[in-house]
């Protein structure tokens, strides 16, 4: 195991039980299914926890309130970046105040970033 993947599934345990309102939110739109890939809530990757992952298609979705505007975090979440991709990893940042008010856009953006599913599986987005 690479350094920090231990203490980083330890956090994702935690973390799935303390999802922030905006996850909450992004979760119950993602878990349904409706884009016909599967995701994981707090999935660890090295050592980081990804908000939301789509393994298969090695989409990470990250999903980014008021902390992650100070220049610290901007740093620590550039690094998380490089590293994902790296890892071959695509990352998707969207903002809390996206999924609070464009929920829309934010399901168009997802959309883009994965390829289409098959025909059977394309179902509209929930309400």
């Amino acid at each position: 195991m690479r350094d920090g993947e231990e203490h980083a599934r330890m956090l994702a345990k935690g973390f799935r039980s303390a999802l922030t309102k905006a996850e909450v939110i992004l979760w119950r739109h993602l878990r349904r299914n409706s884009l016909g890939h599967k995701f994981r809530r707090q999935h660890p990757i090295g050592p980081y926890v990804a908000d939301f992952a789509c393994a298969q298609q090695r989409l990470v979705i990250e999903v980014d309130g008021a902390t992650h505007r100070t220049p610290e975090e901007l740093a620590h979440d550039a690094r998380r970046t490089a590293f994902l991709n790296a890892e071959g990893w695509h990352v998707l940042r969207i903002t809390n105040l996206d999924v609070y008010e464009n929920m829309d856009g934010v399901w168009r953006a997802i959309m883009d970033a994965l390829p289409p599913p098959s025909a059977a599986a394309r179902r509209p987005p929930p309400p």
